[in-house]
């Protein structure tokens, strides 16, 4: 039982030292400076007192991520606001109401992810290309609802069929309406999953680099994953340069993720009933 316990350990501390490491150089080598990095180049220490922010200044204002993050920002919440909205009518809808093919609605809502993304670009890309919009950001987000959608659908039938119908109906008896059951009741309760989906919808959003680099060509429409790339293929630019642009795609998620932890902890205690 030792032995498995100390492989146990030994192999947590690897995952976590292979994971974290390239994250912590790609964060040290952002605030060095270029002679720095370029007379010892394998230095993973950080003095903390000589930190040098030229690189995330020339990042923002210099090679325009500031619009490149408001890009992704304005992409990433609109489609978290999207995923949920929708994602909370159907499920409660596939979970509560009776209507003719119910049980396949509830059992097809995963169908679509089954299918590859890029199996799906080349037929996306020639259809708005066709009809012109193809280089805008509405269009990133429909593809990134119709991959999120699917997911969320899933995790929030899930979760309501675990919720008891009897609050429900005491709403209804009340004079509620649907909506005002969803509102008032379904979702107060459903913050721990709400919270789910909305972290994992905006980190796809967030993240996703294949469609935005196929469907955007203005620079001004850029994400910051599609700029993060367009930076890292300039051969005349410092990698130091890059390394502070991907700190300025990791960082938030980060953030988003522990705030989002608590949230999560918070909602789990919250929804209990009392007997």
């Amino acid at each position: 039982m030792a032995l498995i316990r100390i492989l146990r350990i030994g192999g947590l501390i690897f995952f976590m030292i292979a994971v974290l490491l390239p994250f912590y150089w790609m964060f040290v080598s952002s605030f060095k400076s270029l002679q720095e990095l370029l007379m010892d180049p394998s230095n993973l220490w950080l003095n903390i007192h000589q930190l040098n922010f030229q690189a995330y200044y020339d990042v923002l204002f210099r090679h325009g991520f500031v619009r490149y993050v408001l890009n992704s920002t304005y992409i990433a919440v609109a489609t978290v606001l999207l995923t949920l909205v929708l994602a909370t009518l159907g499920a409660y809808a596939v979970t509560r109401l009776r209507f003719r093919g119910q049980s396949l609605m509830s059992y097809s809502i995963l169908l679509i992810y089954m299918f590859p993304a890029i199996v799906l670009a080349i037929p996306l890309y020639v259809m708005f290309s066709k009809i012109g919009l193809r280089d805008s950001g509405p269009v990133l987000i429909l593809v990134y609802l119709a991959q999120t959608l699917p997911v969320a659908l899933y995790m929030l039938r899930s979760y309501f069929l675990s919720l008891p119908p009897e609050l429900e109906y005491a709403g209804l008896t009340d004079g509620c309406t649907r909506l005002g059951v969803i509102w008032r009741i379904v979702l107060p309760l459903s913050a721990p999953a709400l919270a789910s989906v909305a972290l994992y919808t905006f980190m796809i959003a967030w993240n996703e680099f294949l469609f935005a680099f196929m469907f955007l060509d203005t620079p001004e429409k850029f994400t910051i994953s599609r700029g993060v790339v367009q930076l890292a293929g300039s051969v005349h630019l410092s990698k130091q340069l890059v390394m502070a642009a991907s700190v300025l795609v990791t960082v938030p998620v980060w953030i988003l993720f522990f705030l989002f932890e608590r949230y999560l902890i918070r909602g789990l205690t919250a929804g209990a009933t009392k007997g």
